[in-house]
């Protein structure tokens, strides 16, 4: 049984790495939203204002929906055999997951 919240982290870390590709299409599809210009993004400049993103929805999509079924399938059991509470542990499988496209993204910039 997993009772220790590192080897929960080491899993998620582990998921993390295929996860690079469908978080970085989960950006770009929310980047080029038409209602992404908030501020938190901006648009790629060769795109027009009138292109919508459901070309890339529809190839990305699939993928992305994929990805967080497998990722919610490996962290199920694990929650329920940790020691942490529900909201702390989904918020370090959270953030495990995002550590491995944090540390690309840093490197490749």
């Amino acid at each position: 049984m997993i009772r220790r919240w590192y080897t929960a982290l080491g899993i998620n870390l582990l998921l993390g790495i295929p996860a690079i590709v469908p978080i970085l299409m989960l950006w770009f599809l929310l980047s080029n939203w038409p209602l992404a210009d908030v501020g938190l993004t901006t648009r790629i400049p060769n795109n027009e204002q009138d292109d919508s993103p459901n070309a890339a929805l529809l190839f990305f999509g699939p993928m992305i929906a994929a990805s967080v079924i497998l990722w919610w399938i490996a962290n199920r059991p694990l929650a329920r055999r940790t020691q942490l509470p529900a909201s702390r542990y989904w918020l370090l499988a959270l953030a495990g997951t995002l550590i491995p496209t944090a540390v690309a993204i840093t490197v490749w910039l």
